[in-house]
């Protein structure tokens, strides 16, 4: 019985070196480069590879004829992970900037504006609407939350289209039904109708949104891109503070429907801008992603249903958390689905990213401290100092101007000192600003209120650019569009949360705050307090509120700083964003 013949050891050396000659092609660059970072930190070792190569295909146990078979795997495997772990070129192709894209940058902000006053201007309207078409507190509260549920729910779903089938259609199907649902909303006869045009302005702004950050990535380049979200934040903090005194404004000559057909002139006029000046962009075409649309859709809606919810039905209360489960269960399975799709609406690849995910939370937690600090603030003009709601209004305005003002000293800093540094100051003064805050009590009148407002207005512009411009520069430009829609979604939970956990703190600590024999209803709100015509009780109500409302700044001064030190430590080696920066796609001139 013949046995197998062993190569001699000649042989399998002189294989062995022809093999390893061929084998270095593909993997000399590596073992020059030592190591070869990857995205989730980790590196290749090459120089430890090659050096087991060279050594197992110097052994001479293995026949010529499977060597050089192995020899053509590792070449291809070689080129293959030098392909998939290097870095992109920073510099690969960077088109130069559009010519006209500061007007374009205009129409974005005006886009920008209509969503955002629109978030703020229906709660001066509350009372009108009350009285006019006889509606309960409950068709009130579904008529402001409508708008958020479907706006949260489609943000992924319209961002994964924009970036598909292009984002100044999705921005101009957005206009049309935002545009559509604020003026037939504006004369809706019953409860039922605005709570239904309310849900479909919610999808209009779900195709507005992502389109306007995205846009603006394709448009400016690196060097620019921090000064345009400087002007875009700006933009957004007027919209935030201005709508309730825009809504003042309108209530004192017209009636309630005005607030809603204000936006039609604007949309118009965007739609204009849009046609005119705005060039189309897209990604690569892909199949649409209904299966990862519906569970997003589902996952999202039920969380922030859940969180609208928490403040009546109670955290541990069953609604909250089969609402809570749910909305965690089809995230989860949004995310599984994602994985397994070749043609996903949402890379994960992108979350493991510390400049987004990092960036995504902190601005999530940027707008939760906003939307707590107006929804107490609020309260506090019109119930304890007595201001009518275009008093209340305008009182907000300063925390506008100083966020403009911070907005342009934040992208100077972002672009001086690095997106962190600028980032985590910013964060710190918004603390200083709950700090003030925290100091009112009762009877100090609106000084406390005015200097808080100012600070963290200032500190919420010198964050935010850093934030965008952050965020932004991690997105690949083909998924623009779905990546900007993250952000928004984060930030629309951030909003919810902000209402719902400050204003449950400060409802427990006001109705602990009441004295043991107070009413029942006192103890509900202080609105119901003050209905209930007593002035002894009336002053302690407020006393309590206005203390609650301290305890409430505390709070969201202690997040504050969490996410200060979240920031620095997440976003910590992170380049800066020009450093960072990949390209944009070649956008279209308009038709």
């Amino acid at each position: 019985m013949l046995s197998p013949s062993r190569p001699s050891a000649s042989s399998s050396s002189s294989a062995a070196s022809t093999i390893w000659s061929r084998v270095s092609v593909g993997c000399s660059r590596l073992a020059r480069r030592g190591r070869v970072h990857t995205d989730s930190g980790g590196f290749f070792p090459s120089a430890w590879a090659a050096f087991a190569i060279r050594f197992l295909l110097g052994a001479g146990f293995v026949p010529p004829r499977v060597l050089e078979q192995c020899a053509s795997h590792v070449v291809r495997c070689a080129s293959q992970l030098e392909h998939c772990t290097r870095r992109p070129s920073v510099n690969a192709a960077v088109p130069p900037p559009h010519p006209r894209r500061w007007q374009i940058l205009g129409v974005l902000c005006l886009s920008l504006l209509a969503v955002t006053v629109d978030n703020t201007i229906l709660n001066v309207a509350i009372p009108s609407l009350l009285k006019d078409l006889h509606a309960t507190m409950s068709d009130v509260q579904w008529t402001i939350d409508a708008y958020s549920l479907v706006f949260a729910g489609l943000l992924l779903t319209a961002g994964g289209l924009g970036d598909r089938f292009g984002r100044r259609r999705a921005m101009l199907a957005g206009f049309a039904l935002f545009g559509g649902g604020s003026l037939l909303g504006a004369f809706a006869a019953h409860p039922g109708e605005l709570i239904a045009m309310r849900a479909v302005m919610g999808l209009g702004g779900a195709f507005l949104m992502p389109g306007t950050l995205s846009i603006m990535a394709q448009v400016f380049g690196p060097d620019e891109r921090a000064r345009a979200f400087a002007i875009w934040g700006a933009t957004s903090m007027i919209g935030v503070a201005g709508g309730p005194a825009l809504g003042g404004v309108l209530l004192e000559h017209f009636w309630w429907g005005s607030v809603f057909l204000v936006n039609v002139p604007v949309t118009v006029a965007a739609v204009i801008g849009l046609l005119v000046l705005v060039p189309e962009s897209r990604g690569p075409r892909r199949r649409p992603d209904v299966p990862g649309s519906v569970l997003s859709t589902i996952g999202m809606a039920a969380l922030v249903w859940a969180i609208i919810s928490a403040p009546d039905h109670g955290w541990t209360g069953a609604r909250t958390l089969a609402g809570l489960a749910l909305g965690i269960a089809a995230l989860a399975a949004f995310a599984a689905w994602q994985r397994r799709n070749p043609e996903p609406m949402l890379d994960l690849a992108l979350l493991r990213r510390r400049a987004f995910s990092g960036s995504a939370a902190v601005i999530a937690i940027l707008g939760f401290v906003l939307a707590g600090t107006l929804f107490a603030l609020t309260q506090t003009l019109q119930l304890v100092l007595g201001y009518g709601p275009l008093k209340a209004g305008l009182a907000l305005l300063p925390c506008a101007v100083a966020a403009a003002v911070g907005n342009g000293l934040g992208a100077a800093l972002g672009a001086r000192l690095g997106g962190r540094p600028a980032l985590v100051t910013g964060l710190l003064v918004i603390a200083a600003g709950f700090g003030a805050l925290a100091l009112e009590g009762p009877g100090d009148g609106f000084a406390p209120i005015i200097t808080g407002l100012v600070v963290i207005g200032f500190g919420m512009g010198l964050g935010s650019p850093p934030a965008y411009d952050l965020l932004m520069a991690a997105v690949p430009a083909e998924e623009a569009g779905v990546g900007s829609a993250v952000n928004d979604a984060g930030q629309e939970l951030g909003n919810a949360l902000g209402v719902a956990v400050l204003g449950s703190v400060i409802s427990a600590v006001y109705a602990r705050a009441l004295p043991d024999g107070a009413p029942a209803a006192a103890k509900h709100s202080l609105g119901e307090a003050l209905a209930l015509g007593d002035p002894a009780l009336a002053h302690q109500a407020r006393d309590a509120f206005v203390h609650a409302v301290s305890i409430g700044s505390l709070a969201g001064c202690g997040a504050t700083l969490a996410a200060a030190l979240f920031a620095a430590v997440v976003l910590r080696g992170v380049p800066r964003p020009a450093a960072a920066s990949t390209g944009a796609e070649k956008v279209a001139e308009p038709a």
